[in-house]
């Protein structure tokens, strides 16, 4: 018997118990048979004092702790989840079990998991009761900031536009203080929360219950959508890309961003508006590849010493330097910058590290799994890497080697020009992403 089938038997049923919404605090209650789950989040308090509906809060938070609950759902991944503290539609159920598939692929994939939809859970909750209509006003941009460069060019962008733009931050560390700082945007204007996971979670792992990649993203939206709720604000402007719709297993529709992609985002737009949350959610660079978010980048010297989105490195605020997250963002950057540069911002020429040739070709290479990272398309690496070869001349490092022999006579796509059309930005804000190289 397979892990996975052994411990839905032992754990037949998942029970999310309540939420409880304070001033500077929300905590959840989870449970799997005698094991009890108690994730929080704090904030600043005068966020709850601010103009806003108790009862699409209350909402928005309940939401929260549906996209939550995969996190600990998916250790003994229990066949049966029932909903105490809130209602759903029969077409939300099937809503949340679509993004806990979705977005659980990449964990069924690595964890040797054969999930079917229809089986791999059932939601079990009461008939949501009507949310009154919202009628405060609202203003303003919350803008997530992972303390990258895409959520640094979204930001950039906004300001060109005369936005008033309100970062959002879980667990501010330096890499997203610095860049808010870089931005010239006041501390007082930032929505900085605590997420906190319940260390019993950790215990079950180290048991050897299962562990894995969850949506993350979809963490992100829910709380960006309350709070955008509790503060007043108008727009979320997240920074996800066109690049987050491609495949990261050949033959599949396996996607490591699937929280990121336009499917989700549709998805969750349409969910929220049936729910009654107001704030408008969009990825204003979605109509971009990440070569272009990364032409845009280069612009903004004043972020290089700051910016940071290495995840080995994202607690003590370094760039590893060998991760395929490192190598990734170091060639998009490499197209455009100079070595000396580049090493001043990562610490090494790591085009020069010819022991990351595996995690190249993964990278580049079609027919290949691409390693499960915030990454983009091929088409964008193997045109970084084209034009990197080019600015560096005939002495080539041995990554840039490794590319020629591997594409010897290669013409990349162009994307210069490329704009995907299926996206959801403002009409207001269209502008932003039109304008010839801007």
């Amino acid at each position: 018997m397979s892990l996975y089938n052994e411990l839905r038997g032992m754990h037949p049923l998942f029970v999310y118990h309540s939420f409880t919404l304070s001033e500077g605090a929300l905590e959840f209650h989870f449970s799997i048979d005698e094991y009890h789950f108690y994730p929080r989040w704090e904030f600043d308090k005068a966020l709850y004092t601010r103009d806003h509906s108790r009862a699409q809060a209350e909402r928005a938070a309940f939401s929260l702790g549906m996209a939550e609950l995969v996190s600990y759902w998916k250790c003994a991944c229990c066949p049966r989840v029932e909903i105490l503290c809130g209602g759903l539609t029969e077409k939300q159920k099937k809503w949340w079990k679509k993004l806990y598939f979705n977005g659980l692929g990449e964990f069924f994939y690595r964890n040797g998991i054969e999930a079917d939809f229809e089986d791999f859970m059932t939601i079990d909750a009461p008939e949501p009761a009507p949310l009154p209509l919202r009628n405060a006003e609202l203003n303003g941009v919350l803008v997530p900031i992972g303390g990258g460069k895409d959520s640094v060019v979204t930001v950039e962008l906004l300001k060109k536009a005369g936005a008033d733009i309100y970062p959002y931050i879980i667990n501010p560390r330096g890499a997203t203080l610095g860049c808010v700082a870089a931005a010239g945007i006041a501390p007082d204007k930032i929505t900085g929360v605590r997420r906190s996971i319940d260390k019993t979670l950790l215990e079950l792992n180290s048991k050897g219950y299962l562990n894995g990649h969850t949506p993350f993203s979809a963490v992100v939206a829910f709380s960006a959508e309350l709070f955008a709720i509790m503060s007043g604000r108008k727009y979320i402007a997240l920074s996800n890309e066109s690049s987050a719709n491609e495949v990261y297993v050949d033959g599949s529709e396996i996607n490591h961003q699937y929280s990121k992609s336009t499917e989700f985002e549709r998805d969750f737009r349409e969910y929220c508006a049936e729910s009654g949350e107001a704030p408008e959610y969009f990825s204003l660079l979605r109509p971009w590849s990440e070569w272009q978010i990364a032409r845009e980048f280069v612009k903004y010297p004043q972020y290089f010493g700051v910016f940071q989105s290495c995840n080995l490195g994202s607690k003590t605020n370094v760039w590893c330097g060998g991760c395929a997250k490192c190598l990734y963002v170091y060639i998009l950057l490499s197209a455009f910058l100079e070595d000396k540069t580049l090493e001043e911002i990562f610490g090494c020429n790591m085009l020069d590290k010819a022991e990351l040739s595996e995690i190249l070709e993964g990278l580049i290479t079609e027919g290949r799994d691409k390693p499960f990272e915030c990454v983009g398309t091929r088409d964008e690496v193997r045109l970084s890497l084209e034009m990197a070869a080019k600015l560096r001349g005939e002495r080539l490092p041995a990554l840039l080697r490794r590319y020629r022999e591997l594409y010897p006579t290669f013409n990349p796509v162009d994307l210069s020009d490329f704009y995907d059309k299926d996206n959801f930005v403002p009409e207001e804000f269209q502008w932003l992403l039109t304008a010839k190289h801007t």
